[in-house]
């Protein structure tokens, strides 16, 4: 039985003509990401920020949000913030750390369920206090930092210096757009969000030395080729690979975005873009990186294009 093959086995695409599209868009949605995230900032949820979450559910089917906002207000316990999501029928609260204490978070939680109850059911309540929330913060940030200086780390001592300040750059454009996701579509930034920015940077990783070990070893076999036509061939002979890992993780995502319900959903969003971002970045960002940065041993002797295609 002869295997399917995704890519053309003798294809030989130009991906690197797309650097002058690719470098200044990923550009832009970076400075971009930066301004909003300094000016509007991200939308931490209970674990980073502290205060009462409850997510109730309409037994008519139909929730009136005009009226739970007014009601919820009329408590006295700070800005409330009220929003329906999900299918419908499910809206959530967020009240504020209330002063007092554990039994003033535990006063609001009575409050809600005692004007509530009758139209709506309790799907879900979470209280996080100042202390905790803090907590959670340092942790959340010393835990992403140094995992990322993890992977940094890694990434210089893996590859010849070209590759491996490649391989950063891409790594750091998928964090910074991955963040811009959450910025953008006001995605609450939790725990869980810290779990998906390290596993895309774990498949970020991955997809970005799959395609610079090729180069590596291409680099060795044609040493007089040409930067251009060499990360062409590298990214062709791996694009099979690449499609097949990405297609086959995106299905995977897709399900779980549709059918995985409302408490992995967020989750399994970030990711699928993550997905997408990292195979574009692997193609379009890193691999025409070592233009400008100069791959030893590709760049220093050019011959014609005639006898490179004869060394071949």
């Amino acid at each position: 039985m002869r295997l399917v093959r995704l890519w053309p086995e003798n294809s030989h695409f130009d991906f690197m003509r797309f650097r002058r599209f690719s470098f200044p868009l990923s550009a832009l949605i970076s400075v971009a990401t930066a301004i909003v995230l300094m000016t509007v900032g991200l939308n931490f949820g209970i674990d980073f920020k502290g205060g009462t979450l409850m997510e109730i559910q309409a037994r008519s089917g139909q929730a009136n949000v005009a009226q739970i906002r007014q009601t919820a207000e009329g408590f006295g316990f700070g800005d409330v913030e009220v929003q329906e999501f999900g299918t419908a029928g499910e809206v959530s609260l967020r009240f504020p750390i209330q002063p007092g204490g554990e039994a003033a978070q535990t006063a609001v939680v009575q409050k809600a369920r005692d004007t509530f109850s009758n139209e709506y059911d309790f799907r879900r309540v979470e209280t996080v206090g100042p202390r905790v929330s803090g907590e959670l913060v340092q942790s959340g940030t010393i835990g992403v930092v140094l995992s990322v200086l993890a992977v940094l780390f890694y990434l210089w001592f893996r590859f010849e210096r070209e590759l491996a300040v490649a391989s950063i750059i891409g790594t750091l454009h998928d964090i910074v757009l991955t963040i811009g996701f959450f910025v953008i579509t006001r995605h609450e930034f939790n725990m869980t969000s810290i779990a998906a920015i390290l596993t895309i940077v774990g498949y970020s990783l991955n997809e970005t030395v799959v395609v610079f070990d090729r180069t590596r070893e291409l680099m060795r076999r044609y040493k007089a080729m040409p930067a251009e036509e060499l990360l062409n061939l590298s990214i062709n002979h791996t694009m099979s690979r690449t499609i097949m890992t990405a297609a086959t993780t995106a299905l995977s995502l897709l399900a779980l975005v549709l059918f995985g319900g409302q408490a992995i959903q967020g989750f399994a969003q970030v990711m699928l873009y993550g997905v997408v971002i990292c195979t574009y970045s692997a193609i379009c960002i890193s691999s025409p990186m070592l233009i400008y940065i100069g791959l030893r041993g590709s760049e220093a002797v050019k011959v014609p294009e005639g006898k490179a295609a004869a060394a071949e």
